[in-house]
């Protein structure tokens, strides 16, 4: 009977290794807030199609995509994907970091004004401009009483993922017009950890 594989030092060569999964780099704007929750939701997913890594840094969006590119030129292997998430909060260099991430390939997930609206998505059908992180916070306070931005638990909003996805899909179908408020497009990001084959 045929071996099945050949033996060890049968002078046979393998054929090449192919990964088998995708691999994405996030790197988000804040240290806390978009690492936990994005961590949580990997975890949760635990999806074998796709690899995620989850960096923060804090820094301005121009300096995040310039550092996100960087920590890709680092990894020898490559990442398939590469993405930031940030907020438009009070940063006046939104528009060039979007412009910068478009041109080295970097994708981003950009929330206006804070990544706070995407957490409020899983649990209100929030439509109404908002001006800032600080007029937000109690809407979302209402849902997640003492909620602590440098202490995310992805639990508290996994039951509501699908809903904050229709909703932020609503307010931005493109996922890229960061000149809308409120909007955010982190549900791209997490339909891409869902389904990393779809185009």
């Amino acid at each position: 009977m045929a071996r099945a594989f050949p033996r060890e030092g049968s002078g046979r060569r393998r054929g090449p290794v192919r990964r088998s999964s995708r691999t994405l780099l996030i790197v988000c704007g804040s240290k806390e807030t978009e690492r936990q929750y994005l961590q949580g939701l990997r975890d949760h997913l635990r999806n074998p199609a796709v690899s995620v890594v989850v960096r923060g840094k804090a820094c301005s969006p121009t300096q995040l995509v310039t550092y996100a590119r960087g920590q890709r030129d680092l990894n020898r292997d490559g990442y398939d994907e590469v993405w930031c998430v940030f907020d438009v909060d009070e940063f006046p260099d939104v528009a060039d970091a979007v412009a910068l991430g478009r041109r080295y390939g970097i994708r981003t997930a950009v929330s206006r004004p804070c990544f706070e609206v995407w957490l409020l998505l899983h649990f209100a059908d929030h439509r109404a401009h908002v001006d800032t992180y600080k007029k937000l916070l109690p809407l979302l306070q209402r849902h997640v009483p003492g909620y602590d931005k440098t202490r995310v638990d992805f639990l508290a909003y996994r039951d509501g993922l699908a809903s904050a996805r229709e909703r932020a899909r609503k307010l931005d179908p493109s996922g890229a017009d960061h000149t809308r408020n409120p909007s955010t497009g982190v549900w791209q990001l997490t339909d891409r950890m869902a389904r990393p084959a779809d185009p």
